[in-house]
């Protein structure tokens, strides 16, 4: 996936409690990966949000940091 530009996500969210989302309202799934364009989530990883612990938001966070490192910014 080769996007334009690096999506502005939040500083250190994984340190912040309670964990912001990583939403930045660029909602639209890729469909070569399965992932949202604007938070790099999958579908699964953004439904179970909203009653996910903390523990399990950062493991998203985590998630969402290995994919930036492997993306084309171009």
């Amino acid at each position: 996936m080769s996007l334009p530009q690096k999506p502005p996500l939040p500083s250190a969210p994984e340190l912040q409690s309670p964990v912001p989302s990583p939403c930045i309202n660029v909602c639209q799934m890729e469909p070569a990966t399965g992932l949202c364009r604007g938070c790099l989530r999958t579908i699964e990883e953004i439904v179970a949000w909203g009653s996910a612990s903390d523990e399990d938001k950062r493991a998203v966070w985590a998630e969402i940091r290995r994919r930036e490192s492997e993306i084309d910014w171009g």
